[in-house]
């Protein structure tokens, strides 16, 4: 019964091919623009690390007080120099680093070659091991680097493919800014979306970083931030002033894999807020808050409100068509009244009738969904046009995006669908064959 069901159904469409061809379009239309959307907002609104981003967590306090132009409950995005130092020492985490980025010259061996900007982060070893950093060549430099200021780098698989040809380059030199590094690792293709540890930084959706140096090493050779740097007082004057400031420009991650670790440190991270009030550091209660990656970018609001906005859109104007599309097939259900009562008087059961017009929406929905598959890679083409291109570029055509764009396609139309066949298998067979 299946493919006859379907045969005369897709009889019943070529018979009315004008009204098929706008059930399609309004169809295809609508899941087109809510696809679309949809592709764009789950590439910004994604867990960039959901295997572990319950075990990862942003430590804030309040080292700016009462006041300064912030809305009740925020607190600075980082941590000063001496907040990040002095956690770092106490090392209460399982794992536990500081980062920052940094913008130095790299100088290519050779004569003739010219400088390259680079791009990385100043950070700890232990960032490669909570962050899950995958590595092609070496791993990353031993904590002894970390603690005698050691003069190694790890650099990304696009810069070894540019210095060295993509050969392993594991004990090779690199000058930056005038100092020779060692290279320890080349990770493989790494750049998390959102980029979840630099995110006060910028929006999250930017390029790969090109290397990643020591955070002593950094400090030792006076290398200032190459991002966000706020104060709430001019720091004093030279590299020492502005390191025992109030500016904040420190992103601190710590790893704490059970939620006895989570309360463990929160209570310490309570405690360290205290004693510096206790010491006259501070003269009001400090704030403090423990943030895991998603509560993280919530707080950040990495999501840019653009693609909440379009989303909305997008579905009531998929909400529109599917009003139009159950008018249609209202109208064109109907028309087949005689037929339904004859059938029905020939001994067809309502649940037949429901069998025979659902199928025959699922066919339109069908082929609004490949319609709607062609408008999606149009769309995907001019999602420039409204976002900004770091968040443009991560909106793509893959076959999770395929199958659901077909399947909402059949789905909302077998629900525009339901009124319709309802009405339709209400027919009375009676009238029908008085008035025929």
């Amino acid at each position: 019964m299946f493919a006859y069901y379907l045969q005369l159904g897709l009889r019943s469409l070529r018979r009315n091919p004008a009204l098929t061809a706008l059930m399609v379009i309004a169809i295809g239309f609508g899941v087109a623009a809510s696809m679309t959307t949809y592709a764009v907002f789950r590439a910004v609104s994604g867990d960039p690390i959901p295997w572990k981003s319950g075990q990862l967590f942003v430590p804030q306090i309040d080292s700016w007080g009462p006041g300064q132009g912030r809305q009740a409950g925020d607190l600075p995005d980082a941590l000063s120099y001496t907040d990040a130092m002095a956690l770092m020492r106490a090392h209460v985490a399982h794992r536990q680093t500081v980062i920052y980025p940094v913008g130095l010259s790299l100088i290519p061996t050779g004569q003739t070659a010219k400088p390259i900007a680079a791009h990385g982060y100043a950070t700890y070893t232990d960032f490669f091991s909570m962050f899950d950093v995958p590595f092609l060549y070496g791993s990353s430099w031993p904590v002894s680097d970390d603690t005698g200021r050691g003069n190694a780098v790890v650099i990304t698989r696009k810069l070894n493919q540019r210095l060295f040809g993509g050969a392993d380059s594991v004990g090779k030199v690199i000058n930056l800014d005038g100092s020779d590094y060692r290279v320890s690792g080349v990770i493989r293709d790494w750049n998390p979306k959102p980029r979840f540890f630099d995110v006060a930084n910028g929006s999250g959706f930017g390029g790969e970083a090109d290397f990643y140096m020591p955070f002593t090493r950094a400090i030792d050779l006076q290398i200032g931030t190459d991002g966000n740097n706020n104060c709430t007082k001019v720091a004093a004057a030279g590299w020492d002033g502005w390191l025992h400031s109030s500016c904040v420009w420190i992103a601190y991650w710590v790893e704490l894999p059970t939620a006895a670790a989570v309360a463990r440190y929160r209570d310490y991270l309570k405690g360290y807020a205290a004693d510096q009030r206790k010491s006259g550091r501070f003269d009001w209660t400090p704030a403090v808050r423990l943030s895991d990656v998603s509560q993280w970018l919530n707080l950040q609001h990495v999501v840019p409100p653009e693609t909440r906005v379009s989303m909305l859109i997008s579905l009531g104007f998929l909400v529109v068509c599917l009003v139009n599309t159950i008018g249609l097939l209202l109208a064109k259900f109907m028309r087949r009244a005689p037929e339904i009562g004859v059938r029905r008087a020939l001994g067809a059961s309502r649940r037949e009738i429901y069998k025979q017009f659902l199928l025959e929406a699922a066919a339109v929905g069908l082929a609004g969904g490949v319609l709607g598959l062609l408008l999606t890679g149009v769309g995907m083409l001019g999602v420039g046009l409204v976002f900004e291109a770091d968040v443009a570029r991560l909106a793509h055509m893959n076959l999770s995006l395929v199958m659901l764009t077909v399947l909402v396609a059949v789905v909302a139309t077998l629900l525009a669908a339901l009124y319709p066949t309802w009405r339709a298998a209400s027919v009375q067979p009676a009238w029908q064959l008085k008035s025929n």
